[in-house]
This record gives structure tokens, sequence and C-alpha cells, in this order.
């Protein structure tokens, strides 16, 4: 049997539950690479997990200094397209408020996350910014979440396995991928 983990991974600090792929215990604190549902991922460890309920994806091993390196990498383009966001958005006066820039470990893939609704105009920006990065670009509304949640039993231990309140994991895509 493998050992699982609740990891939190991503800019918004999501809680996933994963099978290490060594059956090791990892302690808490420990940073890990994952794939996950999103793709390659680099998280930290909350706590193990004795539940019987399926993992989400796979704890694949600690990072490497090597990791480090990859990650500062995709820090400094993360900050770029953070930059350029919040400049695009004043520049054409769109009310979209950017929480933050999500990059995979991988780096060809970033998630940018809106408070509010996604207009066509915000979607257009997110286009260039793809162009810009050559990455897939994917973004969450979360105004949404706020008020409604992501259904019955939301943040209940029932329905999302940790009983936090919060539903950053069941968020809904708001638009499409792009290339």
């Amino acid at each position: 049997m493998t050992s699982q983990h609740w990891v939190r991974i991503g800019a918004m600090g999501s809680l996933v539950r994963l099978a290490a792929a060594d059956a090791c215990a990892y302690p808490r604190g420990a940073r890990v690479v994952c794939r996950t549902l999103r793709g390659l991922e680099v998280g930290e460890v909350v706590s193990p997990d004795d539940g019987e309920k399926p993992a989400e994806g796979q704890l694949l091993r600690r990072v490497t200094v090597e990791d480090d390196l990859l990650l500062a990498r995709i820090e400094k383009h993360r900050d770029e397209a953070y930059a350029a966001c919040t400049a695009l958005l004043a520049e054409r006066q769109l009310d979209a408020v950017l929480l933050d820039v999500d990059p995979l470990f991988d780096g060809s893939t970033l998630f940018f996350h809106f408070l509010g609704d996604v207009s066509p105009e915000v979607e257009a920006l997110t286009d260039e910014l793809a162009e810009a990065y050559e990455s897939k670009v994917q973004f969450r509304a979360f105004q949404e979440l706020l008020t409604t949640g992501c259904g019955p039993g939301c943040g209940t231990v029932e329905s999302s396995g940790c009983g936090s309140g919060g539903c950053s994991t069941c968020a809904v895509v708001a638009a499409c991928q792009k290339h």
C-alpha cells in the first residue's frame, strides 16, 4: 500500500491527497514534486493521510537542487507575466483583478487567477500573454465560488476531505486552454 499525504499546491494553496510513488512517508514541510490533475507541480507536504479515499495524483519525489534552479527561472517568468498582465489591464482600463499567476513546474502552463467575472476583453488579453510567453493559459473565476461555493456540502469533510470551509480545489475553469 502506498503512503498518502495532504500536499499544498499552487498559488491559491489548494490541498490535494497524493500517493507517494516510492511508498515513503514524507515529513511535514517537505517540498515535493507532484503529478496532479493540472500537471507537474511543486508542493509542500502538510500531513500524512491514513484515509481510504483514492489519491488525486502522485507525489513523485523531494525537490532537488537542480529543481530549485529551474524554479528560480519559472518564478522569474511568473513575475514577468504578472507585471505584463497588470500593465495590460491598466492600459485597457479593464476592471478585472488579477490575484496571481500560477506556473506549473514544467514551465509550459500558466494559470491566471482573477477575482470576478472574466470578460471577453480579459480573454483577449490572456490570449496575447499566451503568445508572448508561449504557454497554455487558463484562468479561474473565483467570485462565483466565493459567493456560492462548489455545490452542496461545499467545504465539508464529506465533499472535499479537508473540512476547511474553502474550496479552491473545486474551482471551475472559466475558459478553455489557449495555446
